[in-house]
């Protein structure tokens, strides 16, 4: 009943605000998107999934990152930029020190040894829900994205491994307080990326979406 009450309203809402979705011209000029978060999960294309194909080194990732001056991977770049208090940048891009917070358990993380950098949408997922139909230098640009702060995020290696590569019908984050920002970091990202959805993934978004309250997704559509 629930989610049915969220597809009726965020069809509304969609209607209401038929100008937020991107058109052609305004993704080239890379425009962010602000949804609710209802309308935001009303937008992703539903399509069933195929993992035929697939494997981890068609998406070639951490490549020298956004600066290839700065000596570090897109993975040291991800750890600098999300640091609570910032590590020691040695040579070859050796990280000492640091803090980081993990929001998926909530938890404090004192060096970078402790962490994985997460893709939201896991690899395999995203091959599962279009990718699998992209050039190599597009997967390329997917597993190394730091052009939206939520495509990659540093977390626990407990967390990050304990996800592996499961959408949010089949985990989500053990904090309460995670769920909220992770459906609209989820939903950012398959928005970015022109990435579809089962039908349980998405009923399973409208239920977290129906506890988010006024909550917004923003995305930028990838270029």
């Amino acid at each position: 009943m629930m989610i049915t009450v969220m597809r009726a309203a965020a069809a509304m809402a969609l209607a209401v605000f038929p100008l937020s979705l991107s058109t052609p011209a305004q993704a080239r000029a890379v425009v962010p998107e602000v949804l609710p978060i209802g309308v935001a999960v009303s937008a992703l294309q539903v399509a069933d999934e195929s993992r035929t194909g697939y494997t981890r080194t068609a998406f070639k990732h951490w490549t020298a990152g956004d600066n290839p001056s700065d000596g570090c991977n897109t993975r040291a770049e991800v750890l600098i930029s999300e640091a609570i208090a910032a590590p020691e940048v040695g040579p070859r891009c050796s990280l000492t020190g640091g803090t980081w917070s993990s929001y998926y358990d909530e938890t404090a993380v004192d060096g970078a040894g402790g962490l994985d950098i997460d893709h939201m949408v896991p690899l395999a997922e995203a091959w599962d829900s279009g990718a699998s139909g992209w050039t190599a230098a597009r997967r390329e640009a997917y597993a190394n994205d730091q052009g939206q702060a939520s495509s990659l995020v540093a977390v626990t290696a407990r967390s990050n491994r304990q996800k592996a590569d499961q959408d949010p019908a089949e985990w989500l984050p053990p904090a309460a307080g995670a769920l909220c920002r992770y459906a609209s970091e989820w939903t950012a990202t398959k928005l970015r990326w022109g990435l579809a959805v089962d039908a349980l993934e998405q009923d399973r978004l409208y239920d977290l979406a129906a506890g988010c309250g006024g909550d917004n997704v923003t995305y930028t559509p990838a270029p």
